[in-house]
């Protein structure tokens, strides 16, 4: 039973190497890959445009300053544009004017606490801009603050990446590469079993001794051996471009499980509406709502792997046993309905 199974997976997998297409996609991955630090540096702009560069040298900010303008000085150091004004009522005159675009009051109350108070643009996305760049004032003018009362303090002169690289590393780069091998393999597989069907060759393939379930077990397995392979690139690409991953193989391991969840998933797909488009449809449905559902467990793979890579001592091989149990679970329901591929 084994030989047909190897003689399936090796014709999809040939069939994949003279698809030009899907060559050169995943070469092009490999390529990106192979330049890690600046896809990191790249998308790194996109998740926290701080950690980039210093923005801010178009930005006016009012500040109504009770510090001897100390706090008015760490802005100007950022690269902003600062207008100093005496009273928050003037501020808020000039930000209703189209003067400045958010103001920051740092009222002295009576108990001696200094309260900062930053008012916004309605805009999204200027507001999510000015927040980002002034972080780095307003942690200066807490330092200063924390001098004045004579407490030491100084969380701004401790060493190390930033907080926001080491997040997206491990709770979004990782993750993402090693889960999107997992389902291009539930599209091929999907597209590999309708294409059966559409073409009416899947009688033809029968012919030879080979069970459907095999038949449909190959076609799997081929689409699982590209994904693991492209998995094991991208951690090998991100290593060598200086980015320490713990626990990489049980990373792969849980890679592996995804890419089996993933294609059985499209395989039922494909054996139940026999159709690629709306197989793919289906397939796309079940992937979104499994991924926004998991994400409100604490069996999310993404958590999951991301704990994996940064070595988290309480993360283990137990933790793939429930997508491993949950696999099999797809398998024996796959074998129970393949039958209606022939209907």
């Amino acid at each position: 039973m084994i030989f047909p199974v190897l003689a399936v997976v090796k014709k999809e997998l040939t069939s994949v190497v003279r698809d030009g297409t899907i060559v050169i996609s995943i070469l092009i991955q490999l390529f990106i890959a192979s330049f890690s630090s600046g896809l990191l540096l790249g998308m790194l702009s996109l998740y926290d445009a701080d950690t980039i560069v210093q923005f801010g040298g178009n930005i006016k900010i009012g500040v109504v300053d009770s510090a001897e303008n100390r706090l008015a000085s760490l802005m100007r150091e950022r690269g902003l544009q600062v207008m100093e004004y005496a009273t928050l009522a003037e501020a808020n005159a000039a930000y209703f004017h189209g003067e400045v675009l958010a103001v920051v009051d740092t009222p002295q109350d009576v108990n001696g606490l200094t309260q900062v108070d930053l008012y916004l643009p309605a805009s999204e996305t200027t507001s999510s801009l000015i927040r980002m760049v002034i972080q780095e004032p307003l942690k200066g003018y807490e330092n200063y603050l924390r001098t004045e009362k004579g407490i030491e303090l100084r969380y701004a002169d401790l060493k190390g990446k930033p907080a926001t690289s080491f997040e997206f590393v491990y709770s979004v780069l990782i993750p993402m590469l090693m889960f999107f091998p997992a389902f291009v393999a539930g599209s091929m597989s999907v597209d590999s079993i309708t294409e059966e069907v559409e073409n009416k060759t899947l009688q033809t393939l029968l012919s030879a001794p080979l069970t459907l379930n095999s038949m449909i077990a190959g076609k799997i397995i081929a689409s699982v051996i590209l994904a693991f392979l492209q998995c094991v690139a991208w951690l090998t690409l991100l290593q060598l471009n200086g980015i320490v991953i713990q626990n990489t193989g049980w990373i792969l391991l849980l890679a592996l499980m995804i890419a089996g969840i993933t294609s059985t998933s499209s395989a039922l797909s494909a054996v139940l509406l026999k159709d690629r488009e709306r197989s793919q449809f289906i397939y796309s449905l079940i992937l979104l709502a499994s991924a926004a559902i998991s994400t409100l467990l604490n069996i999310s793979p993404i958590t999951t792997m991301s704990r994996f890579a940064i070595g988290d001592a309480y993360t283990s091989g137990l933790n793939i046993v429930i997508f491993a149990a949950f696999l099999a679970g797809l398998c024996l329901l796959l074998s129970k309905l393949s039958r209606r591929l022939l209907v």
